[in-house]
């Protein structure tokens, strides 16, 4: 048996050589940054500020202010000068597309899935959430891959981690419909064609396709509630519903338990209607929105995001119901703010060519149909946040990620500002300043 001295010697050489130990390097105080703006919309206020500080600490704002008040916490602070520029805070985008270039025709959806692997797709992805960033987006919300698997989650990793520029990302994977429901459909049945969706069928197979998605990095749970569009004699935009209600409410229950929100591919009034009968948070589209299901949005504090530039890039090519349906969006739209629907800027990009069209024609267009430029703002920043349920993103305020935009002018008198940014800051981060 060992003895009581020789048990106690291991430990008093550890103690002693953990004294003559050097200290441990801690790391360094995150570096200060004084933000000056001679504008300040700060996606809450209903009201604009003048010559307002902006202290930045780390990847957060930590005091906002008079500059007077606040460089008495800013000593030793980098400081960047926008005292000629409105500050905004980073737009959010909460319906793209990372994983598609544009989807006018079939045949362009068709040629992306059958003739590019989803290693280029991928590629394209980092570019375009690169592209994102550069328009002043700091954050978007990407509503499936269109056959690219998990790949969003991969873009957001890289993202996350550093390796590319981008737009923070909230990720819902490969989306789902049933069988024979969603493109590329073919008159073949001798070929299984690659599938834009992850196709679902049944109560059993919708629980498990949330599981299979959350565990594989899926932020959001995202499904098409309908297909096939038509207008009646009484101008009430219809369609075909996908899912029946007992799977429709098995993914949104199931989404909802694992602590994740469902949004809805929803057009016409009887998928929109559907979308609602399921319990889902977001309504995607939504052309064929009516008084009465407008009266449910409000009730139930479900959001639209009505992709509004999407449905007029591709109503020419697609023709048939496609054309009237902006137009009958566009009156949907009036009576929907007029009811207190909460409309959330979201824009479909993907839909539409990331390098053809700016994210930010969206503000534009909400303005067009009847919003005040602040309120279309506020559609982009604080609302789309409190649509993710992230309080720390959209706004200018302690605590809140130093997510910052800039623009020359002033966007309250020309929303289309908000297509030129300046300067773009995410986390606390440069990325472009002119």
């Amino acid at each position: 048996m060992r003895s009581a001295l020789q048990l106690a010697l291991p430990l008093a050489l550890s103690i002693s050589l953990a004294a003559q130990a050097p200290p441990r390097a801690t790391s360094p105080a995150p570096a200060l940054i004084l933000v000056k703006a001679g504008r300040l919309i700060d996606g809450r206020a209903d009201a604009p500020q003048s010559n307002v500080a902006i202290l930045i600490e780390g990847e957060r704002i930590k005091a906002v202010g008079p500059l007077a008040q606040v460089q008495g916490q800013a000593k030793g602070a980098r400081v960047i000068d926008l005292s000629p520029l409105t500050v905004l805070p980073g737009f959010i985008d909460t319906h793209t597309h990372l994983l598609l270039q544009g989807d006018p025709t079939a045949e362009s959806y068709n040629v992306q899935l059958l003739y590019q692997s989803i290693p280029y797709r991928a590629i394209l992805a980092a570019r375009n959430a690169r592209i994102a960033l550069e328009h002043g987006f700091t954050t978007i919300r990407d509503l499936e891959t269109e056959g690219a698997m998990y790949a969003d989650v991969d873009v957001k990793r890289a993202v996350n981690r550093g390796e590319i520029p981008g737009a923070r990302i909230f990720a819902s994977t490969r989306a789902m419909a049933p069988t024979g429901m969603y493109p590329i459909v073919s008159d073949n049945w001798e070929l299984e064609l690659p599938h834009g969706v992850q196709p679902v069928d049944g109560v059993e197979g919708a629980r498990l396709a949330v599981r299979e998605q959350v565990a594989h990095g899926a932020d959001w749970i995202k499904y098409y509630s309908d297909r096939r569009y038509y207008f009646t004699p009484d101008s009430v935009l219809h369609s075909w519903v996908n899912f029946t209600d007992d799977e429709a409410r098995a993914i949104v229950d199931e989404a909802h338990r694992l602590g994740r929100k469902v949004a809805a591919h929803a057009i016409g009034a009887d998928g929109i209607a559907a979308a609602l009968r399921a319990g889902v948070n977001t309504i995607e589209h939504g052309d064929g929105m009516t008084d009465s299901l407008m009266d449910v949005l409000v009730a139930r504090g479900v959001y639209w995001v009505p992709t509004v530039t999407v449905g007029r890039y591709v109503a020419g090519p697609r023709g048939g119901p496609w054309e009237p349906m902006v137009e009958h969006q566009r009156l949907a739209f009036q009576r929907a703010l007029k009811k207190g629907v909460k409309i959330v800027l979201g824009t479909d990009v993907g839909g539409f060519p990331w390098t053809e069209i700016n994210q930010a024609k969206e503000f534009e267009y909400y303005v067009q149909y009847g919003m005040t430029p602040m309120q279309a703002i506020k559609s982009g920043t604080s609302l789309a946040a409190e649509l993710l349920g992230q309080p720390d993103l959209g706004a200018v305020t302690p605590g809140a990620y130093a997510d910052l935009v800039a623009v020359q002018g002033d966007p309250l008198k020309d929303i289309t500002e908000l297509e030129r940014v300046r300067f773009v800051m995410k986390g606390g981060v440069t990325y472009l300043s002119q």
